[in-house]
């Protein structure tokens, strides 16, 4: 069934078409992934679609009676009330149907045996109406339900209770998606949800989405999160609209194959043409009426061609090789028992790694766990801490943070560069920006005019071009878009010197590094190969590689399957715990309703006591079930 759908929709600014004859049709539950340059017009489209922003011409059909829910790419909540008074806000209605279901409980307990029976049946009625959408509201479970998505969304149960104006951007963001997802809308326009979220939040709301009963449309820079939720892609290109069936990764295979095809009729075309130009001049030379008239009729032939643009299918890649000036030795960075310390509070304690040169690391792991700091540490940036830090032979380092603090805001694009690159000529400093996607008058913009994507990418090529053999990288495909990610990744891989790279993009981690450094609460665990790598070997209940179990003793392996068996026993018990609890949930729920049914009795309204009686049970039963409610989604956490 077709839930959404637009025909022929445009909005222009001025003389700028923004977007032109948009159309498309969204079934229900279909999750599409909208995707394009930025400034391409996605965002406009979403506030045509929820209304905020007339449109010039077309149509919008949205399904009757279903709900549409809008999350900005940026949020902003000004509030004095805490995380979780805040996501009550969304079940206002409930909290006042289970106020009303109390004083009619009260009323209902108070009647005599004189009372007008009559009356009472009609309040029973009425109860058990009101009741009825107390539980279609999940009444009974909504508490649980605001932890479950708060905890997923990376919010600790001590945070709950923190004032929502003490909340950091990132952790405001949190909130108003939290929100979102609570308000039970039918159709979910996303806009880059997964900002400020961290990997586990990420897998968290990845499997939301994919369990989501409903539509979503996200807009998303994180091609990992799009592979993973999407199965139809919209691609918004020169203000139009095409659309893909599958992920983002079919959807990359079509479109290169799509393009390369453009590019084959594309050179068939301008052959056509040359050959067509040299006929007619060869028609001229020979200078007789027949051959002149010949020559004339090919030309208008030719002219009523339909011209044909060259497709855009070799402007983004990257043709350069970044070389190192001086290289460094085997051993790039030696860390032993680092730990560092704000006041009273441990970012980290104790932790060990090696790093070799030509690796590509990424640092992965929570919010607040300390990787951004340790990529200060390492980058002279911070110079309290214990521990034992070592760089190797001929190491130079260079540093990218996310602020792109070594940007000279009065340069210009090109003489930023140039000033880092003294010995590169002209042609070698257009051909590198050119390359990070700065043409034309681009290169004479003023730094402070930038936006953030385009200051991110001048940061890298600046910091590519140093004489560093040592990339130390925070978050560096924040800000990029899609076919930004796919210059820069591609340039590391033509990188020739050593990368420690700290990023929540997936898909950048996958295809970039070939060792990842999981930073936890236990200390780091190293794994070498890509993140499907690390994947796969987290999933694994031993974690040990062969060398190490080698060097173990008997005993040492005899503990360890020990500890296995008890994890295994543990998890055997956890999962009937789950069963026997939601088994109780079961018979609390059909108690309930036996006993809604049993006070909705005639032969009920007469006997005072046994209404008491049953409102008691009734009152005992719902606390009960909250409680298991509470209990069911702890485990399922855990």
């Amino acid at each position: 069934m077709i839930i959404l759908s637009c025909n022929n929709i445009s909005k222009a600014y001025v003389v700028d078409n923004i977007i032109e004859n948009v159309s498309f049709a969204i079934n229900d539950n279909e999750k599409v992934g909208l995707v394009g340059l930025n400034g391409a017009g996605k965002t406009t489209l979403f506030n045509i679609l929820t209304g905020s922003l007339d449109y010039d011409k077309g149509t919008i059909f949205k399904a009757k009676g279903k709900k549409l829910g809008y999350l900005k790419q940026n949020t902003h909540i000004e509030s004095s009330k805490s995380i979780m008074d805040e996501m009550l806000l969304t079940y206002e209605y409930v909290i006042k149907l289970e106020e009303e279901l109390h004083i009619m409980e009260h009323e209902i307990s108070s009647f005599t045996e004189s009372d007008d029976a009559e009356k009472l049946e009609i309040l029973m009625n009425s109860y058990a109406k009101l009741n009825e959408q107390f539980v279609e509201a999940d009444g009974y479970s909504f508490k649980s339900l605001i932890r479950g998505v708060l905890k997923g969304l990376g919010f600790s149960e001590n945070e709950f209770e923190k004032p929502i104006n003490l909340l950091s951007g990132g952790q405001k963001s949190r909130v108003m998606l939290a929100k979102l997802l609570l308000e039970k809308a039918d159709i979910l326009l996303l806009d880059e949800p997964t900002n400020h979220l961290d990997i586990d939040a990420i897998s968290w709301l990845e499997k939301y989405i994919k369990d989501f009963k409903g539509t979503v449309i996200v807009i998303s820079h994180d091609r990992y999160f799009l592979d993973n939720t999407v199965n139809r892609i919209f691609l918004m290109e020169n203000s139009n609209l095409k659309s893909y069936s599958g992920n983002y990764s079919q959807f990359m295979k079509k479109r290169k194959a799509e393009l390369e095809q453009d590019m084959k009729k594309y050179e068939e075309y301008e052959k056509e043409i040359e050959r067509q130009e040299e006929m007619i001049n060869r028609l001229h030379n020979y200078g007789s009426k027949r051959n002149i008239r010949q020559a004339f009729s090919r030309q208008k032939m030719l002219d009523k061609i339909k011209k044909m643009d060259k497709p855009s299918i070799d402007n983004r890649k990257v043709k350069l090789r970044f070389t190192p000036k001086v290289k460094s030795g085997r051993d790039v960075l030696l860390v032993e028992n680092l730990s560092k310390s704000f006041n009273e509070h441990t970012v980290f304690n104790n932790i060990s790694f090696n790093i070799y040169k030509g690796e590509r690391v990424g640092i992965i792991g929570p919010n607040g766990i300390g990787k951004s700091t340790l990529l200060k540490i390492i980058a002279n940036k911070l110079l309290s801490y214990t521990g034992d830090m070592t760089l190797g032979h001929y190491v130079n380092i260079g540093y990218y943070d996310q602020e792109q603090t070594s940007l000279n805001n009065e340069n210009t694009v090109i003489d930023e560069i140039w000033d880092e690159s003294p010995d590169l000529n002209y042609y070698d400093i257009r051909t590198m920006l050119a390359n990070f996607l700065f043409n034309g008058d681009d290169l004479f913009k003023i730094i402070s005019d930038l936006s953030g994507g385009e200051k991110s990418r001048l940061s890298l090529l600046k910091l590519m071009t140093s004489k560093s053999n040592f990339l130390l990288m925070d978050e560096p495909t924040n800000h990029l878009d899609i076919d930004s990610k796919e210059v820069l990744e591609d340039s590391l891989l033509n990188y020739d010197g050593t990368i420690l790279v700290v990023s929540h993009d997936r898909y950048f981690l996958n295809k970039v590094t070939n060792k990842i450094i999981d930073m936890s609460k236990d200390g780091v665990f190293e794994y070498l190969g890509n993140y499907d790598y690390y994947l796969e070997k987290k999933a694994e209940l031993n974690e040990k590689d062969d060398e190490e179990m080698i060097l173990k003793t008997k005993t040492q392996i005899n503990a360890e399957k020990k500890k296995e068996r008890e994890i295994i026993k543990d998890r055997k018990a956890q999962q009937k715990l789950i069963k026997d609890i939601e088994f109780q949930i079961e018979m609390h729920e059909n108690e309930i309703s036996e006993l809604e049914l049993e006070l909705c009795q005639p032969s009920t309204y007469d006997d005072k006591n046994l209404i008491i009686n049953i409102n008691e049970r009734l009152n005992i039963s719902k606390i009960k079930l909250e409680e298991l409610y509470t209990t069911w989604s702890e485990l399922q956490e855990n």
